[in-house]
């Protein structure tokens, strides 16, 4: 399939029933399935005694730590390995390009357990296009505009690493290198540069993290007039989505996404996060894995990403706490929807009221090296604590610890004193949540 009929599939689905769409999965899953199984050596042992007539759970859940530890044999394409992959990733010339000419490569951050590399063929790349051509915005409205102005779109995320958001843009502009309607801007870019690029930008459509763009909206000095503002890889609460509604004057959403599983879930103008039914089969369950009835908080999800053949994502764990729901939606569509219990880490002041946004020490610290977990923990307006687990602890703090103040020295926060916890990063002992970065004092 081109991604034009793609594009024409996904849109017909949007006229799809629920019961339908669960006919189109099927179909696609078994599809995967023998793809996989025939293909695969990882998958070829662990459905050795699958049979053609399977149901879904009949198929054996997939961790990420499963699928790291067997990464080459998870694979389908057996040219491409562990080996030549960390060559391919050493260069950081190579983001945006495909390995072998095949294959997008993106990496995830260990911070919540074990750092993932995950590779999309030009089925996952065009149904990841097809999808955000045809279901990224909630209201007509606003696609009208968006492309009256010229389709201009400003992201600001980490402009570094293999990262989707990063990745993907290069991707897309290596794509049309004579068109001029996207930038990325580096999130951890001092503001007033941020600022003055996104005022030369004049996007029609803004994107980051919720937090950040929060923080920026303070600014006097910005001075632009988006068409949407859409957020992503952080929770939207109401309280931010009000406050970039009247900052910017416009519509604001979200979307539900991950590097395994692309677009998840789209929202639409009830704030309502829709799965993508014809492309993800979602299913909440318990820490056992048993099915979690809608309405009801899940422990956990398994995602299968039906567009990836190269590296197949069947029944894959996810840690994300959520609630779905099957009771119809007044926006009109049938398509079952999603609460996500997203991050909700703290923004941190310092001396002097300089604020930071989480994020923008997440993607700090998500790079050091040997580090496999963190918390960041602010215990006074000049000290914070952090807590690891790392190979190394006393040669990744220091590497944190250095990365850290130098990002403070650069945003005017004074002298901060860092220390390193003999505790490790851990929920919060009365809600059970856990936060990578917050404040205690």
């Amino acid at each position: 399939m081109s991604l034009l009929s793609k594009m024409a599939a996904t849109k017909r689905a949007d006229n799809n029933s629920h019961e339908k769409n669960l006919k189109l999965q099927d179909k696609r899953l078994r599809e995967l399935v023998r793809s996989a199984s025939e293909n695969s050596p990882f998958y070829k042992k662990l459905y050795s005694d699958v049979g053609e007539d399977f149901s879904l759970t009949d198929l054996p859940p997939v961790t990420k730590s499963q699928m790291m530890a067997s990464f080459d044999d998870v694979l389908t394409d057996r040219s491409i390995n562990t080996k030549k992959i960390e060559g391919f990733t050493s260069n950081l010339d190579n983001i945006g390009h495909k390995i072998d000419g095949k294959y997008l490569v993106f990496k995830t951050s260990g911070s919540t357990g074990v750092p993932a590399t995950i590779l999309y063929d030009d089925n996952a790349i065009d149904v990841s296009s097809a999808v955000a051509a045809c279901r990224t915005f909630a209201r007509k409205e606003d696609l009208r505009s968006f492309l009256k102005h010229g389709k201009k779109t400003a992201g600001v995320f980490a402009d570094y690493g293999f990262y989707l958001a990063c990745g993907m843009s290069k991707y897309l502009q290596l794509q049309m290198p004579r068109q001029n309607s996207k930038i990325n801007i580096n999130v951890n870019a001092p503001e007033e540069e941020i600022i003055s690029k996104l005022n030369a930008f004049s996007p029609a459509m803004l994107s980051g993290y919720p937090s950040n763009l929060a923080l920026l909206s303070d600014f006097k000095e910005l001075d632009i007039h988006p068409d949407v503002v859409i957020t992503g890889g952080e929770l939207l609460t109401d309280e931010v989505r009000d406050k970039l509604q009247q900052r910017f004057g416009c519509y604001v959403q979200t979307h539900y996404s991950c590097t395994e599983g692309g677009e998840l879930a789209c929202e639409c103008e009830k704030h309502h996060l829709h799965i993508n039914e014809d492309w993800i089969i979602f299913e909440p369950v318990d820490k056992d894995y048993n099915p979690v009835p809608c309405g009801q908080m899940s422990d956990k999800v398994l995602i299968t990403n039906l567009a990836n053949r190269i590296q197949p994502f069947i029944r894959y764990e996810l840690t994300d706490r959520v609630i779905v729901h099957d009771e119809g939606c007044a926006c009109g569509k049938s398509t079952y929807w999603v609460e996500v219990e997203g991050r909700t880490d703290d923004i941190l002041e310092f001396t002097g009221g300089v604020r930071i946004a989480p994020m923008s020490l997440y993607k700090i610290l998500e790079e050091v090296p040997g580090m496999s977990r963190f918390q960041l923990i602010q215990k006074a307006p000049d000290k914070v604590e952090l807590r690891l687990i790392a190979e190394d602890k006393r040669s990744s703090f220091e590497y944190a610890s250095s990365a850290l103040k130098d990002y403070f020295r650069e945003k005017g926060t004074g002298e901060i004193l860092i220390t390193m916890s003999e505790e490790s990063p851990a929920s919060d002992k009365v809600s059970g949540k856990f936060k990578h970065i917050y404040k205690d004092f």
